[in-house]
């Protein structure tokens, strides 16, 4: 009798290709670690700029949110001839009557003063300080409260007293109210009777030294044009309220009044902020390609160097298709650690720094599934060629380097 052996080419197993594809990764540690370096310095990259900026975009709306949509500003712009209008004094009664609005409060910028921690500082370091005249019921319609002391009230707006808005305060050097304390405005003192919080819908306030419309006129020479009317209306009637603003601030030029939305502002900043995205991708982008690159050299060393190995498993059996998988296999293995190990890294930097920012903490899925992916497809293209080449090896060759 005769018996017919058959041999059968066999597939590599997931557990022996697992432990094939990871004997460079285990032999050679730190190698495999620095070519791995440069995906994961990409990746990281990524993932935190894109986190980052989706973070502090949720960060501005959840807080663009709570200050409320619902606020409008008029202010006066220019005559024909490009010199700044005046908004007539009777505008914030007249805008006080549109449907729809509930609450009307204005500024005044006045001219010719300037203020200063004491006289005996030179006339043009202003700090970029601006004196402005502010109503009582301010401070509730620009969303901003008293960071120190209080604001002004029926009896102080007619006297040489004033409110620092903090970005003032913090360039006069006064970050406290000490019973006393005096700012030199328009060539005379006035007392400090309190600092503000930031007024994220209404920045000129940060910067100004607020005083009442009485004491303006009396001590200041103030004229009582309002340069800016804050306006609250209710949520379903902005659009509405803001197309007869100008028309009813200024009936006769309503051409030179400028309305405009301060969350609306803030949004397109934040949009515009993101733009700036594409930079550090960009970034991100050429250090994948220099750990793609990293990949690709440390897998042809590793063929150079395991040519005993690859032609001994041929002799044993091993096919062209063997070796192909196993050299392509580590190459990805080594892609998606260093994948891996960006992610986390820019996860944690964005989480970091979103907890000091007080921002919520957003990782878009396309940051973290992109970075994996673009890992994967990066250690299988690197490793392709190295493992072409190891296949293309016949069993002799790679057993005369022995």
């Amino acid at each position: 009798m005769t018996a017919e052996a058959t041999l059968t080419r066999k597939r590599l197993q997931l557990s022996d290709l697992t432990r094939l594809s990871t004997i460079g990764l285990r032999t050679r540690k730190l190698r495999a670690g620095l070519s791995a370096l440069g995906i994961a310095i990409g990746v990281a990259a990524i993932v935190a700029v894109l986190g980052l900026s989706s973070s502090s975009q949720a960060g501005l709306l959840n807080e663009i949110n709570q200050l409320g949509t619902n606020l409008l500003t008029v202010s006066n712009g220019q005559t024909l001839t490009a010199t700044p209008a005046e908004l007539p004094t009777t505008a914030p009664g007249m805008i006080g009557r549109i449907p729809g609005v509930q609450q009307v409060q204005t500024t005044g910028a006045v001219s010719g003063a300037d203020a200063y921690r004491n006289p005996y500082i030179p006339s043009v370091d202003t700090n970029a300080l601006t004196v402005q005249a502010a109503s009582l019921d301010l401070l509730p319609v620009v969303a901003t409260r008293m960071a120190r002391g209080s604001f002004l009230n029926a009896a102080t707006a007619r006297e040489p007293v004033a409110v620092l808005g903090a970005a003032a305060a913090q360039r006069l050097g006064i970050d406290r109210i000490y019973p006393g304390e005096r700012l030199w405005v328009g060539g005379q003192w006035f007392y400090v009777a309190g600092i503000l919080k930031p007024a994220v819908l209404a920045s000129t306030i940060d910067s100004s030294v607020l005083i009442g419309y009485p004491a303006a006129e009396k001590y200041l020479g103030f004229d009582g044009h309002p340069a800016t009317v804050y306006v609250r209306a209710r949520t379903d009637r902005v659009d509405a309220v803001d197309n007869l603003l100008a028309a009813t601030a200024n009936p006769e030029n309503p051409n030179q009044v400028n309305v405009s939305q301060p969350s609306s502002a803030l949004v397109a900043q934040a949009d515009a902020k993101s733009a700036l995205n594409g930079l550090f991708l960009g970034l991100g982008a050429v250090a994948l390609l220099v750990g793609a690159v990293g990949v690709a050299n440390i897998m042809i060393i590793s063929v150079l160097e395991r040519r005993p190995e690859i032609g001994l498993r041929r002799a044993l059996g091993a096919t062209r298709s063997h070796i192909r998988t196993q050299f392509l296999s580590e190459a990805v293995l080594l892609g998606l650690l260093g994948g891996a190990v960006g992610v986390g890294a820019g996860v944690l930097s964005t989480a970091i720094y979103a907890h000091t920012k007080n921002w919520a903490i957003v990782i878009p899925t396309e940051a973290w599934a992109g970075g994996i992916a673009a890992s994967l497809i990066i250690g299988a293209v690197a490793g392709l060629v190295p493992a072409l080449r190891a296949a293309r090896l016949s069993p002799t060759q790679a057993l005369w380097s022995v």
